[in-house]
């Protein structure tokens, strides 16, 4: 299939005009030969306007020499762009399951958007490869589309395919997909794997993250039977398990025997195992996210990190006090939708303590932090020590709860914060 629109890098973003809104496609996925070239338009260009989930790799739009030409809203914060928040990037509070409809009912014009994807087939389909999520509904509703076309993305299927006529520009590139590479899960990690690996029953539908605790959650997997997957992300941990037939869909009521998600970030050993796998389907995020889909699925069990926890069971998982540190993200879109599954269990898991030993389990949250989980949705806190079940739960049975799981060391300390706030004795183990 023979590609129109063929040209440089630096002519294709010259698109790009001052005063525009620009979507990046994100996570692993970020265009980076596209990004470079639009920062090092930057003489040429005032106050265009950049927003994306989050990305990797380089940001040089945040640089703050750089802030008459760009400013950044992000509705997730990466770490390429943290430091820079309250500078030249603001956060966008958001359900991820709501960004569509700021492109798709006209909440947030997008004048270009910017992505990363495979070659096209015989028919003039790319794909979108690792991340489909939000950059599906911004290819429906931008004005300008310019694409990098990319041998080393993977081609993936379900929402992920773009016909050429689409895109305005395309840029032949052969660039590596950022990688994230596996860390082996700490013992502490290790401990909280195990113990919700003990709550997870035969034929449930997961939905996971990356990072030590869910890798760790994996690895505990081994014996059990006729999993599905349907989640917002997912990382390589899973392919063993689909390799072992442990994973295999065969139980879930909407998609069943695929692997639904939304975005992929991993190693190019992931990468290799989505492209061209039927099994796999990468959808727009409104769906995935969608907690009316969710729920049909059985025994739904999702799992979602947190920053801290105070023992009525807020959960604060976007910021530390006042300082924004990642986003509202889905958390909240399969919290719910697990707790409205049948048999679901919607689960917090953190380790008790930072790594410089505070506990995370606290009687109040930091002043100015913010609730992604209210204490009415949270049902089940899993650390180390163990799993509080918070369901039908008083404030003063959820506190004695989440005492009995917070590091040794800090139980004391909370001990006297529950008398303190509720007034009778309570039952120590």
């Amino acid at each position: 299939m023979k590609i129109p629109n063929i040209m440089t890098a630096n002519d294709a973003v010259k698109l790009i005009e001052s005063g525009d809104r620009v979507l990046i496609q994100g996570g692993s996925a970020t265009p980076q030969t596209l990004v470079r070239a639009m920062v090092a338009r930057a003489p040429e260009l005032r106050n265009v306007e950049i927003v994306h989930l989050h990305t990797e790799g380089e940001s040089g739009y945040t640089n703050p020499d750089l802030r008459e030409s760009f400013h950044t809203k992000a509705f997730f914060i990466g770490g390429n762009v943290r430091k820079m928040v309250g500078n030249t990037v603001d956060y966008i509070p958001i359900f991820l399951s709501d960004i569509p409809s700021l492109f798709r009912e006209g909440y947030m014009d997008l004048d270009v958007v910017l992505v990363n994807v495979s070659p096209p087939d015989k028919h003039g389909f790319c794909s979108l490869g690792v991340s489909v999520d939000i950059v599906i509904s911004g290819i429906e509703r931008g004005k300008k589309i310019i694409a990098q076309i990319n041998p080393k993305m993977p081609r993936t299927f379900g929402d992920a395919l773009v016909h050429l006529n689409k895109f305005h520009a395309c840029v032949l590139v052969d660039e590596d997909i950022h990688e994230m590479k596996f860390v082996a899960p700490s013992a502490q990690e290790q401990a909280i794997g195990k113990n919700i690996a003990g709550i997870i029953e035969d034929g449930a539908t997961l939905q996971m993250g990356i990072g030590g605790i869910p890798n760790a959650v994996l690895t505990y997997l081994t014996n059990h039977k006729n999993l599905g997957v349907h989640t917002e992300m997912f990382s390589e941990g899973i392919v063993d398990l689909v390799e072992k037939g442990i994973v295999n869909g065969s139980q879930k009521k909407v998609n069943p025997y695929k692997i639904i998600s939304g975005f992929a970030m991993g190693t190019r050993r992931l990468y290799d195992f989505m492209d061209d796998n039927p099994e796999i389907e990468m959808n727009d995020i409104a769906y995935v996210n969608d907690t009316s889909i969710i729920r049909q699925n059985p025994k739904v069990t999702a799992i979602n990190s947190a920053i801290e926890i105070d023992f009525t069971g807020q959960v604060c998982a976007d910021s530390i006090g006042t300082r924004m540190f990642s986003g509202v993200g889905g958390q909240m879109d399969f919290m719910r939708g697990a707790a409205l599954s049948k048999g679901g269990k919607p689960i917090i898991a953190i380790t008790s303590t930072t790594l410089k030993g505070v506990s995370k389990i606290v009687p109040s949250l930091k002043p100015g932090a913010g609730v992604v989980t209210t204490r009415a949705h949270a049902r089940y806190v899993a650390t180390e020590y163990g799993i509080a079940e918070l369901f039908g739960r008083s404030l003063k049975e959820r506190a004695q709860s989440l005492r009995d799981i917070a590091h040794p060391d800090s139980r004391e300390e909370l001990d006297k914060a529950i008398f303190e706030r509720f007034g009778s004795s309570l039952m120590i183990k």
